[in-house]
């Protein structure tokens, strides 16, 4: 057994756990990194990149065929193989080598192993090899873990072997039917994608699709699915599931029954908190873990948790943007440097609560940022929404033929500025990050009004809701002209 001491240990080498460390060897600390999978985690290899490399291909097929005079060129279909060879390329063929060398380059130590709390600024790693290290941190352990595939505790469902959201994204081969449990971002893009890929899909969700996002989001997925031959089962529950050597059988709530190649399980995240100690520290194993937004774990003065295991956002960026105020804060704080912790402040993660960007990349994409009208209302916010056809927009028929979307503006009417934005429709991604930047700015209506959108882009959607919002509301939107 061996001993070692840093400044900071961080528990989990993803994403969330990478950017933690790299700010705070930034700051002036020695940092050592866990890992007992691959160095870069579940985004890298099974999540977000190989998933948007196994959507993109078809994506381009469909944007090519939408456009005259490219749509008369398009002469063949998806080349499946090449797909799973370019997503391939994205996760490096799993080998996370690169990230290594990345690793080390920024200064941060790594210890492959499995990592266990045992004691106050303690953690025993247990090497492959089964060799045991000790290591403390002078001033911090941080907790970034990420999270697993929930399993829902159905009849026959584990004995089934049924694929997770690891499984659909790193598949060799293409099933020729699929089963999909869920509604949400993982069921219903794991569905676009493998329609894509010539599969039979069946999505079965307990309630509506995508039911956390504006209703009209989940409305116009389905259609869509639908369209592409996704048999899509809504406010309907899975009782039972069994295999045999011909696949599956799935049995419905509603007396039917539904027969595939394989299931794939998207019905939520389990926090990968079970076996690290936390038991040691009066913790709960299992759990989620709760911070203030500092990244401190409730109730100690030592422990830090970033990404998924903290529940606040279940999405790479929030986890990298956590990292970054918890990483600066620990140096801080071990510096004796000011700390910053109002909202907003530089060692906070202020945009958690209400405004969090996400995009879901279906078709059509969905991307949203901050409330929805529902939500913001539930909040205790005077609010307001203005909707508007997006394919109206000269940009949007310069971009697609028949460009059909819709974009939302929620308003905090007692303020005049943006709660939440949705759009829906094809490339608006690339909208969002103008929303994210005008709710967290709290940039007043009247000043967003001098943001003039380049013509004819899809942007000029602003200037629509803007004037929306203004035929709707007795309250002045454009200052008035000076006298």
């Amino acid at each position: 057994m061996t001993t070692k001491e840093y400044d900071l240990i961080v528990l989990g080498a993803g994403a969330t756990g990478e950017n933690l460390a790299d700010r705070a060897v930034q700051g002036g600390l020695s940092a050592v990194l866990i890992e007992n999978e691959l160095v870069g985690g579940e985004c890298s290899y099974w999540a977000c990149m190989p998933s948007k490399a196994l959507l993109r291909s078809a994506q381009a097929l469909r944007a090519a065929q939408n456009v005259s005079g490219a749509s008369q060129a398009v002469t063949g279909k998806l080349d499946v193989g090449a797909v799973l060879a370019r997503r391939d390329s994205f996760t490096s063929n799993w080998s996370d080598a690169g990230q290594v060398r990345w690793v080390q380059g920024a200064g941060i130590s790594l210890l492959r192993g499995s990592g266990r709390i045992t004691g106050r600024k303690q953690v025993t790693v247990t090497a492959w090899n089964g060799t045991t290290t000790i290591v403390t941190a002078r001033h911090a352990v941080a907790i970034a873990t990420g999270s697993a595939a929930l399993i829902p505790n159905i009849p026959g469902l584990r004995e089934s072997k049924p694929w997770t959201s690891r499984e659909a994204t790193s598949a060799k081969n293409v099933p020729p039917s699929l089963a999909i449990i869920g509604g949400g971002v993982v069921a219903v893009e794991m569905a676009t994608a493998y329609a894509g890929f010539g599969s039979v899909v069946t999505l079965i969700s307990r309630g509506k699709l995508l039911g956390n996002m504006e209703p009209f989001a989940g409305e116009m997925v389905s259609t869509s699915l639908a369209n592409d031959g996704v048999h899509v089962v809504t406010n309907t529950e899975t009782t039972n599931v069994s295999r045999s050597a011909d696949g599956v059988v799935l049995t419905l709530n509603n007396g039917t029954t539904v027969s595939a190649s394989e299931v794939l399980v998207a019905t939520g995240r389990t926090p990968n908190t079970s076996d690290i100690g936390l038991e040691t520290i009066g913790l709960t194993p299992g759990a989620w873990l709760e911070t203030d937004d500092t990244m401190l774990v409730q109730g100690s003065d030592w422990l830090y948790a970033a990404g998924d295991v903290t529940h606040r956002a279940l999405l790479t960026h929030s986890g990298k943007y956590q990292a970054r105020a918890a990483g600066d804060v620990i140096a801080a704080r071990a510096s004796g440097s000011p700390v910053s912790d109002l909202p907003w402040g530089a060692h906070v993660a202020t945009a958690d609560h209400e405004a969090v960007p996400q995009v879901t990349f279906t078709t059509p994409e969905i991307a949203s940022v901050g409330l929805t009208s529902t939500a913001a209302r539930a909040a205790g916010y005077h609010v307001r929404a203005v909707d508007y056809e997006i394919g109206y927009v000269a940009g949007a028929s310069v971009k697609e033929d028949g460009y059909r979307g819709t974009a939302r503006m929620v308003v905090d009417e007692s303020r005049q500025v943006v709660l939440g934005v949705t759009f829906v429709g094809p490339d608006v991604s690339e909208l969002l990050h103008a929303a994210t930047v005008a709710i967290v700015g709290e940039i007043p209506l009247d000043r967003l009004w001098h943001a003039v959108p380049a013509y004819p882009t899809v942007n000029e959607i602003w200037l629509r809701l803007l004037e929306t919002y203004g035929r709707e509301s007795a309250l002045p939107l454009r200052p008035a002209a000076a006298a």
